[in-house]
């Protein structure tokens, strides 16, 4: 295929079991593996098109010029992916979020995972899956999870052959909410990639890691039985191991905000009444309230009523990485 234009969309995740630090940086290799949902509706819109009248690429993010980090981090992916192809032009990117941008919501993931689909299928390639999971983590880590659909695993592997996402069950397979409680929508002052690089300056990070397998056999088995209970027992585990990790990091990174603890405080009251709900927390000060579909309009109901939640968004499992366009 010549001088395509193609468009690929890809969802956000959010992980049960977290990703933060990585065995190998520059390949993204992680020092553990993670499970994450897709989700349904928060995604990230790209289209790319090679064009050999240009001298450079050119990126634009929600009608923007990106700023040079994210001009120069998309650049490396499509030098990998010039590299594969043997195709040498460079090439227009426009690149679309439906949700807030660098706020612990994926934008990252959903960004890196529809980039790779759209950029091999524009330079002609036909990756399997599981190549572009590899490819996707090259550029931001966790988009190797929003390459497959619904629930996924990332095997952490130890080389770019072995660490890639697969899915563990289909979007149909458990009708699980998440409820997002947006308490700002800005742009985190520390972004996840500078995160990464601090995990190791942790003295929680050796334990984290060392207990990685447990609650990943814990998270998967629970999703695999659809047991809510367990389920909730672990996320939260796992998701304040991560944020300890973050707060005793050299230099700390404390992402929550009071309104951060005071959904935490809530989810986890309604969680003794009886509801069944819990929480987690990527890098950023917004809380992933997740429940059973049923009650999700009852938690999104309470949700808003928390002093300083601004806005609810709501996903359900969501589908693969997939293209929606493809011109000649």
């Amino acid at each position: 295929m010549n001088n395509a234009t193609v468009t690929a969309v890809a969802c956000a995740n959010i992980a049960f079991i977290k990703y933060w630090g990585n065995r190998d940086p520059d390949l993204r290799i992680p020092a553990n593996g993670s499970i994450s949902m897709n989700l349904d509706g928060l995604y990230t819109q790209t289209q790319v098109s090679f064009d050999p009248a240009l001298t450079s690429d050119h990126l634009v993010i929600n009608d923007r010029p990106a700023t040079d980090p994210a001009q120069q981090r998309v650049r490396k992916l499509l030098n990998r992916v010039r590299q594969m192809s043997r195709k040498h032009e460079f090439a227009w990117i426009i690149s679309q979020n439906n949700f807030p941008t660098g706020a612990g919501i994926a934008s990252s993931a959903s960004a890196f995972a529809a980039l790779s689909l759209a950029a091999t299928t524009a330079a002609g390639l036909d990756l399997s899956q599981r190549g572009l999971s590899r490819l996707a983590r090259t550029g931001s880590g966790s988009a190797c999870r929003s390459v497959p659909g619904g629930f996924v695993e990332w095997r952490a592997g130890d080389s770019d052959e072995t660490s890639y996402a697969y899915s563990l069950a289909s979007p149909e397979h458990w009708d699980l909410m998440d409820c997002i409680a947006i308490v700002s929508p800005a742009h985190k002052p520390v972004g996840s990639t500078e995160g990464h690089n601090l995990a190791g300056s942790s003295p929680l990070q050796a334990a984290r890691v060392n207990d990685a397998r447990r609650r990943l056999e814990w998270c998967r088995r629970a999703i695999l039985e659809r047991d809510f209970e367990s389920f909730a027992e672990v996320v939260e585990l796992d998701s304040n191991l991560m944020h300890a990790v973050m707060m005793t990091s050299t230099p700390p990174l404390i992402y929550w905000e009071p309104v951060t603890l005071a959904v935490i405080h809530s989810v986890q009251a309604w969680r003794r009444n009886g509801l069944a709900v819990c929480y987690t927390i990527d890098a950023g000060p917004n809380v992933h309230v997740l429940c059973p579909g049923a009650t999700a309009h009852q938690v999104i109901a309470q949700l808003n009523q928390i002093q300083g939640v601004k806005n609810v968004l709501s996903a359900s499992p969501g589908p693969p990485a997939h293209l929606i366009e493809s011109n000649s």
